[in-house]
């Protein structure tokens, strides 16, 4: 793989097994939670500001990607089983003060745990998925409601497996290159990462599980949960607002689910914001955690 400086470790969580691209040594956690169809290789580009300010850094692959276990039956992919998944994680650790960083699904596990476990973070990175509670308000209205057709899709036995599979998973050249507005930031070797892990004997139906079970589980009923519970633990909310998946609509009101929110908007900037524009978000980064003031993205890019 093309990730210099990490180490692959084993760590048992939540009757499961787990790989974890693991960097640096200490009791501070940065714990990073990837998204579909990635990988813990979509946080590459951010170990290094994050072992600069101090943190060990965990990127493990989540159930049912890369080489961690990968049940065969949807109820393994419930969203509680999932939100469990990334508490016992950090109870492995034995980390002392732990920032989480998540991105889509990782960013929606992220959400929920901060909602129910506050205890057990520190500080809270999310980019691009909204609150639950903003994105259930948003998912009743048509823009939304189109945009995530593809939950539906999911739904179906097998066939989103086969055409993910077909012509060697040719999909994720088009799912990564088609949606991003940098596509020379998704080269060859890159999108081969996550064909290769996506491919391996049962990967891509463990993948689309997540999606099943949340259709099977009320999992729209726990977004609206999720709102009932103010997020106290300090948050910066990163949102790049050509998501083809997600309005940016799903952001308005997240202040009022959020204690101490930091909202920062990459204009022109797709869903996939920390490998597309992973500068920015170190430099952003960088300045939340170091208790600067958090620069626009217009800033940055001047």
């Amino acid at each position: 793989m093309l990730w210099p400086g990490v180490e692959t470790i084993r760590v048992q969580a939540n009757g499961i097994n787990f790989e974890v691209m693991a960097a640096g040594a200490g009791n501070r956690l940065a714990l990073c939670l990837h998204g579909f169809p990635q990988h813990s290789f979509s946080w590459r580009h951010h170990v290094p500001v994050l072992l600069k300010l101090g943190y060990r850094v965990w990127a493990p692959n989540l159930r049912g990607y890369g080489n961690t276990d990968s049940p065969d039956e949807v109820d393994a992919y419930r969203l509680d089983t999932l939100v469990r998944d990334v508490a016992e994680l950090i109870k492995a650790s034995g980390a002392s003060e732990v920032l989480l960083l998540g991105h889509d699904w990782g960013a929606m596990l992220a959400w929920t745990l901060a909602a129910r476990e506050p205890s057990l973070l520190t500080r809270l990175v999310i980019m691009n998925v909204p609150h639950p509670a903003c994105f259930w308000r948003e998912l009743r209205r048509p823009k939304q409601m189109l945009k995530s057709w593809y939950v539906l899709f999911f739904q179906i036995p097998k066939l989103p497996e086969f055409l993910l599979r077909t012509g060697e998973g040719r999909a994720f050249q088009y799912m990564f290159r088609r949606s991003s507005r940098a596509p020379a930031r998704f080269p060859d070797e890159v999108i081969e990462v996550y064909r290769q892990h996506a491919l391996r004997p049962g990967g891509l139906t463990a993948m689309v599980n997540w999606y099943r079970a949340l259709g099977r589980h009320g999992l729209f009923r726990q977004m609206a949960d999720v709102g009932k519970s103010l997020i106290t633990v300090p948050t910066l909310f990163i949102w790049g607002d050509a998501d083809i998946a997600l309005s940016i609509e799903t952001t308005r009101g997240t202040e009022a689910f959020v204690q101490d929110l930091t909202f920062r908007v990459l204009r022109g900037v797709s869903h996939w914001v920390q490998e597309e524009e992973p500068e920015v978000v170190n430099k952003m980064l960088e300045a939340w955690l170091t208790g600067a003031r958090v620069p626009e993205f217009e800033e940055l890019k001047a």
